[in-house]
C-alpha cells in the first residue's frame, strides 16, 4: 500500500508540471473564450482550462432571419417567390423575398433579369398594378397587360382579355413548383439554400416541359 500510494503522489506532481507548463505557454488560448480576459485560479487536477461558460468559436455573429427572405403574412410566416416565364410559362428567373412583401416593387427587377431578350408584352395580375410599373413597361419597349384594381380611376374602356387569359400557363408553373416538399414549406433555414434549391426545381420542370413538348 506504501509503494502504491507513493506513485500515486509521483503522478500527481506530474500532473501539476503539465499544467503549469501549459499555462506558461497560454495553450489555454486555442480552447473556448479564446482572446478574452480569463480568471486565472489556482490550477487542480480537474482544471477545465476556462473562465467559464462561452460562445463557441464564431459564435458572436448574431443570427436571425435578417436577410433571409422571410417574414410574416396572412399566410404564415413564409418567404416569396416572384416568377418570371416566357409565354409557355417556361421559368426564366425568380426574385426572393419575405411573405409580407408586396409585388408591385418587384416589377422593374422581373424585367431586367433572364435572358437578353426584350418581351413585346409582359402579362401580370393586378398585384402589379401601378403607374409606375406600366411606364417602366413602355419605357423598354414592352406592352403592359396589368389589369386595373376594382378601385382605380380613370380605367380604359379596352382590355386585352385573350392575351390576359395566358396568364393562367405562369400559375401552372407555380403549381408544379409546390410540388416540390423543399419548395412549399421553405425547408431551408437561409435564403442562400433556399436560393439554391429553387432553381433546381425549375430546372426539373424545364426538362420534363421540353422532353414532353
Amino acid at each position: 500500500m506504501a509503494d502504491t500510494a507513493g506513485r500515486v503522489r509521483e503522478l500527481e506532481f506530474d500532473l501539476e508540471t503539465v499544467l503549469a507548463t501549459a499555462r506558461e505557454r497560454d495553450d489555454r488560448c486555442l480552447l473556448r473564450g479564446a482572446g478574452r480576459t480569463e480568471f486565472h485560479r489556482r490550477l487542480r487536477a480537474d482544471v477545465r482550462l476556462d473562465g467559464g461558460p462561452g460562445p463557441r468559436l464564431g459564435g458572436r455573429c448574431k443570427g436571425g432571419q435578417q436577410d433571409q427572405a422571410l417574414g410574416r403574412s396572412r399566410g404564415g410566416f413564409s418567404t416569396k417567390i416572384h416568377l418570371k416565364t416566357d409565354f409557355s410559362g417556361l421559368p426564366l428567373a425568380f426574385v426572393l423575398t419575405g411573405g409580407e412583401a408586396g409585388d408591385s416593387p418587384q416589377f422593374e427587377t422581373l424585367l431586367d433579369l433572364g435572358p437578353d431578350v426584350r418581351p413585346r408584352a409582359a402579362v401580370t395580375d393586378k398585384g402589379y398594378d401601378s403607374k409606375r410599373n406600366r411606364a417602366a413597361a413602355r419605357v423598354r419597349g414592352i406592352a403592359p397587360i396589368i389589369p386595373y384594381k376594382a378601385n382605380a380611376k380613370k380605367r380604359p374602356v379596352f382590355f386585352p382579355k385573350a392575351l390576359y387569359r395566358t396568364r393562367a400557363r405562369i400559375e401552372q408553373t407555380f403549381g408544379k413548383l409546390k410540388r416540390f416538399k423543399r419548395i412549399a414549406l421553405r425547408c431551408e433555414k437561409t435564403k442562400a439554400s433556399f436560393a439554391a434549391f429553387v432553381p433546381l426545381a425549375l430546372a426539373f420542370i424545364l426538362i420534363k416541359s421540353v422532353h414532353t413538348a
